[in-house]
């Protein structure tokens, strides 16, 4: 049997089955479903460093084979997810990681300092990618300078793991990876969801509130496997996966093994037991066979050399 274990650049994890901010609440809603020591970690929805009541309604579009979100962060705040939340979670066994956003610098670093006081909490995924918010969020994200600004500003506070999630809507990731790594992050993740738009036909307006939203699911998954390569080229710290994962097949296959052999993937949309265990096996079973072709070619390889030396000898 394969061992699934990663090492995410410090941070140690059972297998590389991980749940995305913002489908998975904080864990608690899903207990019914799934047993949560059984994932490698799970990511806690967006955390603000005060109360955000989100977008005004409506803020959700179907799409086809997707949807488009416009939440906009609502949560309660960070003080509210220490005192309530983590108390609940704090000992389920496996890495719990909250996502953080905010909508200044200050914001951002604030939020990160107080969780970095948690024990249990071993990292953070820095949301400088949310397209759904006035202020902050994707602003960070979209430009060299500021998501590097951001990063430093919470690498000098947050002294644990610190993993960048990443926006799809720029021009050059590569650039965006390469400059949150240059200011001390310690895995990058992506994507997040893509900048879209729905309209209603027969009132000729938009569905969204907000006019514009964050576009999810299958439909994007070509996308993200894109850019994952992409900048799994171009960086040397760990790449995590997400975008369009919606069964066991596509998180085996999110991202060439050889060209980002620190890939781990992100079990988007995940429910029930079931469906992680058959993301697990898939993965352990497709690592096997990776690893039976390598041991194959090598042997091949060894067999031909000692037959070109036998020939030699032989003349």
């Amino acid at each position: 049997m394969a061992d699934l274990n990663i090492n995410l650049n410090g941070l140690e994890l059972k297998n590389p089955v991980l749940t995305a901010s913002g489908t998975f609440g904080y864990g608690l809603e899903f207990q019914d479903f799934i047993q949560l020591d059984k994932l490698g970690g799970f990511i806690v929805k967006g955390t603000t460093l005060k109360h955000r009541e989100g977008n005004s309604y409506p803020r959700m579009a179907e799409t086809p084979s997707g949807m488009l979100n416009a939440v906009g962060l609502q949560n309660k705040g960070v003080d509210y997810f220490i005192e309530r939340i983590y108390p609940e979670i704090k000992d389920i066994e496996t890495n719990i990681l909250v996502n953080v956003s905010g909508s200044t610098i200050t914001d951002y670093a604030e939020t990160a300092e107080k969780i970095n006081a948690l024990d249990h909490i071993p990292a953070i995924e820095l949301n400088i990618s949310c397209p759904n918010v006035k202020e902050g969020g994707m602003a960070f994200g979209t430009s060299c300078a500021s998501a590097a600004e951001v990063v430093k500003a919470v690498r000098r506070v947050y002294k644990k793991h610190l993993m960048v999630k990443l926006s799809p809507n720029v021009t050059n990731i590569q650039e965006i990876a390469l400059a949150v790594e240059s200011e001390g992050a310690d895995s990058v993740s992506l994507i997040n969801t893509l900048l879209g738009m729905a309209i209603d036909a027969k009132k000729r307006k938009p569905v969204l509130s907000t006019i514009t939203g964050g576009l999810s699911g299958a439909c994007v998954k070509p996308i993200a496997l894109r850019m994952v390569w992409q900048v799994a080229k171009a960086v040397k710290i760990p790449v995590v996966g997400l975008g369009g994962i919606m069964c066991a097949t596509d998180a085996a296959s999110d991202g060439d093994k050889q060209e980002a052999t620190r890939l781990t993937v992100r079990a988007r949309d995940l429910v029930g037991e079931e469906a992680c265990a058959a993301i697990i096996k898939l993965v352990r079973e497709s690592d096997a066979e990776l690893n039976a072709e390598r041991k194959a070619k090598r042997a091949g390889a060894d067999k031909g050399t000692d037959g070109a030396k036998e020939a030699g000898d032989a003349q």
